[in-house]
C-alpha cells in the first residue's frame, strides 16, 4: 500500500487473453535458440492501470504451459511499474501449507504448476495484492527463477499505531492510527478493517520510533482493545490497559495470531531460485517451502521498502521457513527485518506413532494443528525413531510403503499407515511415546552474508542432520536469541538433531532485548527434552562457533543442552551499557548435559574466569 506508484482506486476491470493464437503470435525474441521471451505488455498486461491483472496473467501462464516447446526456456518479462491483484478472479484451491492456518480454499494471485525451465523477470515491478491472498505459488515446478519483483499488500492486516498518552494512574492508553489504517469502533470494541476482512487485535509488538528497534524488555504486548472510545478520527483511547513500558512515541504493530498464507509458497518443486525478490508484507511467512529440493535465495528480502518507509513491520510470521525439504538451501546476501518471527527456520516434522499394527507396521500422525495435510515421505526413505520424552534415537529403518488412512491422498491427511523394511525395535512394546523422523527429507544449509534486524523472537533456527554453515551474517537487535538449534517431538514436532554446524565470522549486536521461547542465550542450543535426567545419549553434536563478534549488554553468550561435541574459540565478546541487563541467565556459558566441549582462545573485554563464567551441569 505504501511507497508504490499511486494509482486511483478504479472500478476493477479484467484483461482477457482469448485465444492461443493471440498469445503465441505476440512479439518475442529468441536468444541462442534456447530462450523465448514473452513481453507481457504486448499481451495487454501493462503496469500502472489500477486494473486487476490476476485472471489475465494466470491465463497467460496456463497457455504458456500448454504450448511449451521441449528444450526451450520460457522468460516472462514485466515492464517496471505497479500491477494489482484482486481476490475475486484469483485461483481458488485447497492447499495445506506447513506452519500455517489450514483454512481453505487458498486464494492464489499468481500460480505456477507442473512447469519447468521458466524465468520470471519483474524488472523491479511492484505486485500489489488486495484482501487476503497467497500472492505467489510454485507447485511441482523444476528449474524456476523469479527475479526483480516486489510483493506487497494494499492494506496489511497488521494495524500500526503510535502511542500518544499513557495514563498509568487511570490505566488508559491513547493512540493514533497510521494514515493508511481503516477501523471501526463498534460496541466499544476496536476492529481493524480492510478489504473483506476485519478483526479485533489481541497483541502488539512495540517499536522505538527513531531506531525501529523493538522496545527493550517488552516481548509480546497484550492489547485489550475491547473497551475503547474514539476521541477524534484516528485517535483511540483504550481503557483498562496498564503497561508502564509503553511510552508516548512508541509505535505499536497491533496484530492477531492468524497466518492464513505466506507471501511465496513452494511445494514439491526442484531447483527454485529467487533473486532480488522482496516481500514487504504477508499475513503468514514471507516464504514457505515444503517437500522441495535445492532452493536458492540470492538477495532475497523480507524488508521495509527503504529508510523512508513509514511502516515498522513486515510479515506476520517468519521471513523464510523450510519444512521437510532436502538437497541444499542457500540464503546469501539476504535482508530480513521487522518480521513478527524468525528470519529462517529449517526443520522436518515428526510423526507420532499412535498404534503398532505388526512387527513392521505402525499408524502415525501429524500432531501440530498448523502442520499437516502435505506429503511426509515415500517408499525407500530412511527414517529414525525417537523416544519423545528423552529425545533419544531408538533405531533406524527404511520405508517400504506409506499411505494416508484418513484421506484418499496425502492432501489434507493427518494419519498414515507406514510399513518398514525391518522389524521394529522392542521399545515399541513399552507404551512410551515415539516420533518418526524422515532422514531422507533433510537439507544442508548455507546461510551467509545476510542481515537480520529489528524482528520479534529469534534470528535463525536450524534442525537438520546435514551440514549447516552460518557465516558472515549480521544479527542486529534480533530481540530474542540470534541463533537457535532446536528439536521438539512434544509440542511443535519439528525435527531434528544437528550433526554438523559451523557458526563463523558473524556479528551479533544486542540480541536478547526481550524474552521469547527457547531464548536462553545469544546462541541457544535448546532441544525440548521433558526427561533430560533420564537421557543416556545426546541430541545435538558437532557444533563449532568460531571467529564471531558478540556485542552485548547482558551476560548470556551460549546456552547448550544435550550436546556431544561443542567448540567455542577465537571469538570476541564486547560489552556495552545500551540496555540494563535483565536476563535470568547470569552465566556467559550455561550447559546442561554437554560433553566434549572446548572454550579457548577467545577475547573478552572483561576478566573472564572459567570457574565463575562457565556453569555445566
Amino acid at each position: 500500500m505504501l511507497n508504490v506508484p499511486t494509482i486511483p482506486r478504479l472500478k476493477k476491470q479484467l484483461f482477457f487473453v482469448t485465444t492461443a493464437i493471440a498469445l503465441f503470435t505476440a512479439p518475442f525474441v529468441s536468444l541462442a535458440n534456447d530462450t523465448i521471451f514473452y513481453h507481457l505488455s504486448s499481451l495487454g498486461i501493462r503496469p500502472n492501470t489500477g486494473k486487476d491483472v490476476t485472471e489475465a496473467l494466470n491465463k497467460v501462464i496456463y497457455k504458456l504451459k500448454q504450448g511449451k516447446q521441449s528444450g526451450k526456456i520460457i522468460s516472462i518479462v514485466f515492464e517496471p511499474g505497479r500491477y494489482d491483484f484482486f481476490p475475486e478472479n484469483a485461483i481458488k484451491k485447497t492447499l495445506f501449507i506447513s506452519n500455517h492456518d489450514q483454512v481453505n480454499p487458498k486464494v492464489i494471485g499468481v500460480g505456477f504448476e507442473n512447469m519447468e525451465n521458466v524465468v520470471i523477470n519483474g524488472n523491479g515491478a511492484d505486485w500489489v495484492f488486495h484482501g487476503r491472498m497467497l500472492p505467489v505459488a510454485f507447485e511441482k515446478v523444476r528449474n524456476f527463477i523469479i527475479k526483480n519483483v516486489h510483493i506487497d499488500f494494499y492494506q496489511p492486516q497488521i494495524c500500526q499505531v503510535e502511542v500518544l498518552v499513557n495514563d498509568t494512574i487511570n490505566k488508559a492508553i491513547t493512540f493514533k492510527t497510521a494514515p493508511w489504517v481503516t477501523y471501526q469502533v463498534r460496541d466499544s470494541i476496536f476492529y481493524n478493517q480492510g478489504e473483506s476482512w476485519e478483526f479485533n487485535p489481541s497483541s502488539a509488538i512495540a517499536f522505538e520510533k527513531d531506531s525501529k528497534h523493538i522496545v527493550y524488555n517488552t516481548s509480546d504486548v497484550g492489547a485489550p482493545l475491547r473497551h475503547v472510545a474514539e476521541l477524534a478520527p484516528g485517535v483511540i483511547k483504550v481503557f483498562n490497559w496498564n503497561n508502564k513500558k509503553l511510552l508516548p512515541g512508541h509505535v505499536l504493530a497491533l496484530r492477531s495470531w492468524q497466518r492464513p498464507a505466506p507471501g511465496i509458497f513452494i511445494d514439491q518443486s526442484k531447483n527454485t531460485t529467487l533473486q532480488n525478490v522482496s516481500v514487504h508484507y504477508a499475513e503468514g511467512m514471507g516464504l514457505l517451502a515444503q517437500v522441495s529440493e535445492d532452493i536458492t535465495l540470492n538477495n532475497f528480502r523480507v524488508a521495509l521498502r527503504d529508510e523512508h518507509d513509514p511502516r515498522y513491520f513486515t510479515t506476520q510470521a517468519d521471513a523464510t521457513h523450510f519444512s521437510g525439504c532436502r538437497g541444499r538451501i542457500t540464503s546469501i546476501n539476504g535482508f530480513y527485518e521487522a518480521m513478527m518471527d524468525d528470519a529462517i527456520n529449517v526443520h522436518g516434522t515428526y510423526l507420532k506413532v499412535t498404534n503398532v499394527k505388526g512387527c513392521k507396521q505402525v499408524l502415525a500422525q501429524y500432531m501440530h494443528g498448523q502442520s499437516y495435510g502435505f506429503k511426509w515421505g515415500e517408499a525407500a526413505d530412511e527414517v529414525q525413531f525417537i523416544a519423545s520424552k528423552s529425545m533419544e534415537t531408538i533405531s533406524q529403518n527404511k520405508v517400504r510403503s506409506i499411505k494416508a488412512i484418513d484421506q484418499p491422498t496425502f492432501t489434507g491427511a493427518k494419519q498414515f499407515e507406514i510399513t518398514f523394511e525391518k522389524d521394529l525395535d522392542t521399545f515399541f512394546l513399552n507404551g512410551q511415546p515415539i516420533g518418526i523422523e524422515n532422514l531422507s527429507w533433510a537439507p544442508e544449509v548455507y546461510f551467509a552474508g545476510n542481515t537480520i534486524r529489528n524482528n520479534r523472537a529469534r534470528g535463525a533456527l536450524f534442525s537438520t542432520p546435514k551440514n549447516v554453515v552460518v557465516e558472515n551474517n549480521l544479527f542486529d537487535h534480533t530481540s530474542g536469541s540470534a541463533i537457535l538449534l532446536c528439536g521438539d517431538c512434544n509440542g511443535w514436532y519439528e525435527t531434528g538433531a544437528c550433526r554438523s554446524v559451523l557458526i563463523k565470522n558473524n556479528r551479533f549486536i544486542n540480541a536478547l532485548t526481550s524474552m521469547f521461547q527457547f531464548t536462553n542465550a545469544i546462541i541457544s542450543i535448546y532441544p525440548e527434552i521433558p526427561e533430560l535426567k533420564k537421557q543416556q545419549k545426546y541430541f545435538h553434536s558437532g557444533v563449532k562457533i568460531e571467529g564471531n563478534r558478540f556485542e552485548t549488554f547482558d551476560k548470556p553468550i551460549l546456552y547448550a543442552k544435550s550436546v556431544d561435541g561443542l567448540t567455542f574459540k577465537n571469538n570476541t565478546v564486547i560489552t556495552n551499557q545500551k540496555y540494563q541487563a535483565f536476563h535470568w541467565n547470569r552465566f556467559p556459558f550455561l550447559f546442561q548435559r554437554v560433553v566434549n566441549y572446548k572454550i579457548a582462545s577467545n577475547q573478552f573485554d572483561y576478566k573472564f574466569k572459567k570457574h565463575k563464567d562457565i556453569k555445566s551441569d
